[in-house]
């Protein structure tokens, strides 16, 4: 035994996406994933939802593998290391939930065994492995899970059973969100995410944000970075996940009068340098032609 002190390590990212149909979530993790790696041949789908990955080929090229039922956890392991082997950077496995609740996934698996709740000793192992594999990947894993209306029968005050609405529940074993290094939950058709589990500290408690590149790009910088550099990374995104009108931006963009000070505010927003790509090249024409001496006359009246 010997006892050290305490060092931050660059580590590989265990993150999950979970939402309803139609929230966005396959490819919210696709466009994380190339905010990672800048190389769509770098990523890969296993993807169970009948090859709904491929939609989005658009994108770039990605690779895609299609995992059939039955969904048991060995299979999911089986294609976890072929995307090992094949030099794959980063892993969306889309979806997680048919591992759980899938045709051959583990509770089916416990069907039919029995049923039983000593029937169990058999399929939490066959699950942990699953889980296990996922932790110890040498790829930086994106899990994908559903998520489903929760409710329970609860007795009231007049001693008559009721059916209460708990909010929505993702669709695998309790605990598995515990597990990951991030949990983003998509909360509406508009993609917008919020995190409920996140150990890297830089996007609990902030405003809801659209899933961009740019999200995947910072959350790497922070598994990449050591000790120093963690509090640079929660500067930035602060910033990044700052809400702001499109027209108080603009106005932010005219009222710069450096290109020092254009170039701080292109970078704090990088959720709208796309769209406002006009507006900055504008300003920043602008601002070269007023600090070049030659556009002036003598008596300090421009040409």
């Amino acid at each position: 035994m010997q006892l050290k002190q305490s060092q931050r390590q660059q580590v590989r990212l265990r993150l999950g996406l979970s939402g309803a149909s139609g929230f966005g979530k396959t490819k919210s993790a696709l466009l994380l994933s190339y905010g990672m790696t800048q190389d769509w041949s770098k990523i890969a789908v296993i993807d169970t939802e009948n090859s709904s990955a491929s939609l989005y080929s658009d994108l770039g090229s990605y690779n895609v593998l299609d995992l059939q039922a039955p969904y048991s956890p060995e299979r999911y392991i089986q294609a976890i290391e072929l995307c090992e082997k094949s030099g794959i950077e980063v892993i969306i496995i889309d979806s997680a939930s048919h591992e759980w609740n899938g045709s051959g996934g583990c509770l089916e698996i416990h069907e039919k065994l029995g049923g039983r709740f000593q029937d169990w000793a058999n399929v939490t192992p066959r699950h942990q492995a699953f889980i296990n594999k996922i932790l110890q990947s040498s790829c930086h894993i994106i899990t994908t899970t559903r998520r489903k209306i929760d409710y329970s029968l609860d007795v009231g005050s007049n001693g008559k059973t009721k059916v209460v609405k708990h909010g929505t529940k993702e669709i695998t074993r309790d605990g598995f969100e515990y597990e990951l290094t991030i949990n983003f939950e998509l909360v509406n058709d508009n993609h917008l995410a919020k995190a409920s589990k996140d150990r890297t500290g830089l996007f609990m408690n902030k405003p809801e944000f659209l899933i961009t590149p740019q999200t995947g790009k910072l959350i790497l910088d922070w598994c990449n970075a050591g000790i120093a550099e963690t509090a640079t990374i929660a500067t930035s995104v602060q910033s990044y996940l700052e809400p702001i009108e499109i027209s108080e931006l603009i106005s932010k963009i005219g009222d710069c009068n450096t290109l020092t000070e254009l170039l701080t505010l292109y970078k704090q927003y990088p959720g709208y340098q796309e769209e406002l790509k006009s507006e900055y090249e504008a300003r920043k024409s602008f601002l070269i032609k007023l600090s070049n001496p030659q556009n002036f006359s003598t008596n300090g009246v421009h040409r």
